[in-house]
């Protein structure tokens, strides 16, 4: 018998009868260490779950790292300012890409831990494929263009696509979350009323376009030029630069304007009760009250600290319920 078997526990190394480890933890040689870390890097990247500190450190700096690029694509718009620092803009963009390009690499290489995600190749293919990673990747493809030997003019117009990086902050943000939910729930209804303001933008671009094509060749002079003056009245803008002068075409320019009233106020009241319904289905799953927010205990609570007689559960009698009994 071992000193090992006598001592009743493990040894040094901790290793019991027969040699056999019970260190259970992966180590570096192990397949089971790249998995973890593989997770690990996964649950970092994405957004951060409560209590995980270093996932929320690094959505702060990915954030961060954001916002200081759209400052300095809004700063180098800016002559003065990009002929001073636009050395150090250019190094802010250098040093963002490469820190963007190893996020972007890291994300399609720990989404093996994606929920759904089975298969290493199509599985990442379909993750890459996902909206928020295609606007990552739009977000880096314009720096690496130039060295590809591709036209300088195509290349700072794909420099524009820098914006996208701003849409970034879609993946932490809840309320933009929650904001495509609502377009996604209620997308029939949205599509519903955009079919009916693209039909009411021709009809009404026809009749002022026959009203005074003939006054104002210039301002009416085909029905894409009407458009113009459509959607200004439609959307009730009414920019002045182009209106009717005849009074036939000022009374339908009348119309169109009530009727853009109208038009224009749908898609806005489906939004808004749909973000409402969003709001109260997540406070429900939450664990509160999706009329006042509060919590349920904190409702509860509150009722019993009111004053007055407080209401006890009895039972009835017949052993089939329960009553409430208020004291008078």
């Amino acid at each position: 018998m071992s000193l090992h078997t006598m001592g009743g526990g493990p040894g040094p190394g901790g290793l019991i009868d027969g040699g056999k480890s019970t260190d259970d933890r992966p180590s570096l040689g192990d397949g089971r260490y790249g998995v973890g870390v593989r997770r690990r890097t996964f649950e970092l990247l994405e957004a951060a779950r409560p209590g995980d500190r270093w996932s929320r450190r690094v959505d702060v700096f990915i954030l961060a790292l954001i916002a200081i690029n759209v400052l300095a694509l809004i700063l180098e718009t800016v002559p003065p300012i990009e002929a001073q620092i636009g050395g150090w803009l250019r190094v802010i963009e250098y040093v963002s890409v490469a820190l963007f390009s190893v996020e972007y690499v890291l994300r399609v290489w720990s989404s093996r831990e994606a929920p759904g995600i089975t298969n290493p190749i199509t599985g990442r293919i379909r993750f890459a494929s996902r909206p928020l990673m295609l606007i990552d990747l739009l977000a880096i493809v314009p720096a690496y263009v130039p060295f590809l030997g591709v036209d300088l003019r195509f290349a700072r117009a794909l420099r524009l696509m820098r914006v996208f990086r701003i849409m970034r902050v879609a993946r932490y943000s809840a309320a933009m979350q929650a904001l495509g939910r609502v377009f996604l729930h209620r997308r029939h209804e949205l599509i519903l009323t955009g079919s009916a303001l693209g039909l009411v933008l021709v009809i009404s671009s026809s009749a002022l376009y026959f009203t005074e094509r003939g006054v104002q060749p210039d301002s009416f002079g085909s029905i894409p030029e009407t458009m113009w003056w459509a959607v200004a009245t439609l959307t009730t803008v009414g920019y002045g630069d182009v209106y009717p002068m005849t009074n036939f075409g000022r009374l339908l320019g009348g119309i169109v304007a009530l009727l853009g009233v109208c038009v224009v106020a749908i898609p806005t009241a489906i939004i808004g009760a749909g973000f409402m319904d969003e709001l109260r289905s997540s406070r429900s799953h939450d664990g509160a009250c999706p009329t006042c927010g509060r919590g349920w205990d904190e409702g509860a609570a509150g009722l019993d600290a009111r004053p007055g007689p407080r209401a006890s559960r009895v039972s009835d009698g017949s052993g089939s319920g329960e009553r409430f009994d208020v004291p008078g």
